[in-house]
């Protein structure tokens, strides 16, 4: 998928919790995958969840050409994070870490999420552009996810208010479900609306419902193209999530 020098690529991967006990899709049987994933398809941003400290230094040591923000805590050998690793042609200016809780400055759950999702937000400029880029995971539970999208719109507020908007996340939820709702009502796209397929396919590679992996935009941003990558490679894939990328023109709001 060839980019324009004035477009840039988006893309959100969920990688499947690294200590999972998957047998023959355990991580250090795929992981490689991921690096073939990275060179077919070179990412301008990459927002990914459930990447455990160790598959987030993985990734680090694949993208040499990228910085990453994102809370991550190597101390919980269990813990899970959002990071979001963005090309060295962009400056991160401003950058900040959510739980999706009423105390989100501190690690906490919301009460009926079975895990401390987080939420990771930042500013990047490249030249006079600029744009948000926000990643997330949602829990299960339909009233969580609700909350959860309230809570996202409401971190956006305390970055700047011109800017183009891009959310990228696992949402555990369909496009048109309740939470889909919350995030049209504030103005923002999926990538796929009414074209949706599958992304979460349990390392099968077969065709499901689960449409649960978007790119949400609103804002002065025009989306040039969209896929959602269903290569396997060597008989394999590389999550059980499908990675999904956009292609954006070049940022139309302008850094007075």
């Amino acid at each position: 998928m060839p980019v324009k020098e004035n477009d840039f690529t988006v893309m959100t991967m969920n990688l499947r919790f690294g200590l999972a006990d998957d047998g023959d899709d355990s991580w250090q049987n795929r992981k490689h995958l991921f690096a073939e994933v990275l060179k077919r398809y070179p990412p301008g941003f990459i927002g990914v969840q459930e990447s455990n400290h160790f598959q987030t230094g993985y990734f680090s040591r694949k993208l040499l050409d990228h910085n990453s923000i994102g809370l991550y805590n190597p101390s919980k050998e269990r813990w899970q994070s959002n990071p979001i690793f963005y090309h060295n042609t962009w400056k991160c200016l401003k950058n900040k870490h959510y739980f999706l809780s009423a105390t989100p400055d501190v690690e906490s759950k919301m009460s009926g999420s079975k895990w401390p999702r987080q939420c990771v937000i930042g500013l990047f400029q490249n030249a006079s552009h600029r744009i948000i880029i926000a990643n997330t995971h949602f829990d299960f539970a339909q009233s969580v996810q609700v909350k959860s999208a309230a809570l996202v719109i409401r971190f956006l507020s305390e970055f700047p208010k011109d800017c183009p908007v891009i959310i990228t996340g696992d949402f555990n939820s369909n496009p048109g479900s309740k939470v889909h709702a919350v995030f049209q009502a504030d103005g923002f796209a999926e990538t796929f609306d009414n074209q949706h397929s599958t992304t979460f396919h349990k390392f099968t590679g077969e065709e499901t419902l689960d449409h649960i992996d978007w790119i949400l935009y609103r804002g002065k941003i025009k989306i040039i193209r969209k896929k959602i990558i269903t290569d396997s490679f060597f008989g394999r894939y590389p999550s059980d999530h499908y990675p999904v990328m956009a292609v954006f023109s070049k940022i139309g709001q302008r850094k007075s």
